[in-house]
């Protein structure tokens, strides 16, 4: 069944809703639609100033926050240290963001220490190079270009997280006996990226076949050209030829670990967003929407082949704003679209879905105020560093998480400690016979490479 709003506040659409869906799932998509719409133009829509300077005010009064003259974790990436850390604290320490004021965030010290020790991290055990040894380097920013920040896109980093404030920047007053903080999971992947960075050069290499034609050449390596961090694109260059065959295979494992992952923390509901589908999905050099596509497609897939094997997961809401409007208000292509289109007459599964125009963290408070355990998706870096770039004042979705969410005090390796503990890291079977070599950037299962992805 599929149901799309005409009279609801914000546009939306559910699918796989069927006699025998849950009455709990059904009300709750019914509660979901019915919040108010996105403020698509509030504080957060663009670059985020005042927002940055609140977290760092906040992390400066409470923790004793302080940059690290030039130092940075990565390039560009500044350096920090906090004085005053969570587990020297008094446990029953009130915190309270931005500041002591009555409209703002309580928690306690004993909850923040209790959200870092949730801190957890899974990942595909058939990837190559997939180890501890590895996980503890990557998660501190010390990955090596290529190989290493491909293998990045199997690991999910997950903890509970609660959110300090929407996409509006207004900040959500919390008390200290309300409990639904503690039903929040933050789920930080890295995503598939063809903005053309240094760092993911394989993406580059791996899926584009013709990128000699797309990008500059480094005559003395045979690479793309660098420039600061970024490959030089050339004037007047071809359109990228996509090897899907290899996007669809990467996506689809790419999901399979991180459902599994939520699905063994006990998530009820996942809010995801579109990984990797924004400037990142390739629309500067002519492929975003076969990406957008492969993506849905992934989801869409794995829901129906593994829907009927997870113990908590329950439905997955798909939170997928329309910001990109045409002349007369005409509607230009976008991820919304693209994943209804996908769902609409295919969707097969048993795990209901709803996709809305919505902001993922009014989404995520409201499921968890619900009840659910919910998880929200953070597109993160293939550094491995949680936030990375958020003192840059955005614009990007990963660092405006940094400043709505709890996220830098319990998934930052320089202030939660569990980050880098070898304890924390589960290996997972998602395999169905495939072993990915990055190294080589060939499946290494008995199967054909395609001949549009062989290196050239």
């Amino acid at each position: 069944m599929v149901e799309q709003s005409s009279s609801l506040p914000y546009e939306s659409a559910s699918f796989g809703i069927t006699q025998s869906t849950n009455a709990e799932i059904i009300t709750l998509f019914e509660h979901l639609q019915q919040l108010q719409p996105m403020d698509k133009n509030g504080p957060m829509s663009g670059r985020c100033g005042p927002q940055t300077e609140q977290m760092e005010k906040f992390l400066k009064k409470s923790f004793g926050f302080q940059n690290i003259l030039g130092e940075y974790i990565v390039q560009g990436v500044k350096a920090f240290q906090l004085d005053k850390r969570p587990e020297s604290m008094s446990l029953d320490e009130k915190i309270q963001f931005p500041s002591d004021t009555a409209d703002s965030f309580a928690m306690t010290v004993q909850e923040i220490i209790n959200w870092q020790k949730s801190y957890k991290v899974y990942a595909d055990q058939h990837i190559k190079g997939m180890t501890e040894e590895f996980l503890q380097k990557a998660l501190q920013g010390q990955s090596d270009d290529g190989e290493e920040a491909f293998r990045m896109k199997f690991v999910v980093r997950i903890s509970t997280c609660p959110i300090l404030m929407e996409f509006d920047a207004k900040v959500i007053q919390r008390n200290l006996d309300e409990d639904w903080p503690h039903r929040i999971k933050l789920v930080s992947v890295t995503g598939i990226d063809f903005a053309g960075r240094k760092h993911d050069v394989d993406d580059i290499l791996y899926f584009i076949s013709n990128w000699r034609d797309v990008f500059k050449e480094d005559e003395k390596s045979g690479m793309p050209l660098v420039y600061h961090r970024d490959f030089i694109p050339k004037p007047n260059g071809s359109t990228a030829k996509l090897c899907e065959e290899r996007l669809q295979e990467s996506l689809t494992r790419m999901v399979k670990i991180r459902l599994r992952a939520c699905d063994e923390e006990g998530v009820q509901v996942l809010v995801e967003t579109g990984i990797g589908l924004g400037v990142f999905s390739g629309s500067n050099i002519g492929i975003d929407g076969k990406v957008r596509a492969h993506s849905a497609k992934a989801i869409r897939r794995v829901l129906e082949k593994d829907g009927s094997s997870y113990k908590n997961i329950r439905a997955i809401v798909l939170a997928l704003p329309v910001f990109n409007r045409g002349e007369s208000n005409n509607r230009i292509p976008n991820t919304f679209d693209d994943f209804v289109n996908e769902f609409k007459s295919k969707y097969t599964g048993c795990i209901p879905v709803l996709i809305a125009d919505q902001d993922m963290h009014r989404l995520t408070v409201a499921i968890a105020r619900e009840g659910f355990i919910a998880s929200e998706l953070n597109p993160a870096d293939s550094h491995g560093v949680f936030g990375e770039y958020w003192q840059n004042r955005g614009p990007a979705v990963e660092e405006k998480l940094a400043l709505t969410t709890v996220g830098l005090l319990v998934q930052h390796h320089l202030i939660n400690p569990h980050v880098l503990k070898s304890e924390s890291y589960h290996l997972l079977d998602v395999s169905e016979g495939q072993i990915l070599d990055m190294h080589t950037s060939f499946l290494v299962d008995n199967k054909p490479v395609p001949s549009c992805c062989v290196k050239q």
